[in-house]
């Protein structure tokens, strides 16, 4: 917490790594403000809690499955990721980096992020020297960097805010 005369109304969020029990305070914090929003959208849901590779994981299914299905659009599952992330920071003072799934949402965009590399690939086959991905979160360009290793290429991340955005390349 700073005590400049600047941030005198807001302080920055503690930013140091999240213990275990931290991240599933964060957890518990995630899924109540989500199980609020889900009683306020009259939606059924089932919440489940994990903490992954320093993450906090949030994810929330449903019996049917079009009862979670108009929250689980990328752009959707992103803004609530968001809104949950800054709910999180509000209560606990510290910097977010929880991820949420809904629906299988982060199962689909995987395999959507894997034909994305694939088509850039096959670019970089015809003749390219390098191929540019659309600007993406972080999250996204990690998996992205993970799938172009698997595939034997690389890859790095140029730009900055939301318009940061990954090149692959061959080596």
């Amino acid at each position: 917490m700073s005590n400049n005369s600047d941030t005198a109304t807001t302080s920055a969020p503690d930013r140091s790594p999240a213990s275990v029990e931290q991240l599933e305070q964060e957890g518990d914090v995630a899924a109540d403000f989500i199980e609020e929003l889900l009683d306020i959208a009259d939606i059924d849901g089932d919440l489940g809690l994990d903490v992954r590779a320093g993450r906090a994981y949030v994810s929330v299914e449903a019996e049917e499955e079009d009862a979670v299905r108009v929250l689980s659009a990328p752009d959707t599952v992103q803004a609530l990721q968001e809104l949950t992330r800054i709910a999180v920071q509000n209560k606990t003072g510290r910097f977010s980096r929880l991820i949420l799934d809904i629906g299988g949402s982060r199962d689909a965009r995987q395999t959507q992020l894997e034909q994305l590399v694939d088509r850039a690939v096959e670019r970089l086959d015809e003749g390219a020297s390098q191929a540019s991905l659309p600007s993406m979160s972080s999250y996204e360009r990690k998996l992205v960097h993970d799938i172009v290793a698997e595939r034997g290429l690389v890859s790095e991340s140029y730009g900055e805010g939301a318009d940061r955005h990954t090149v692959i390349r061959r080596h």
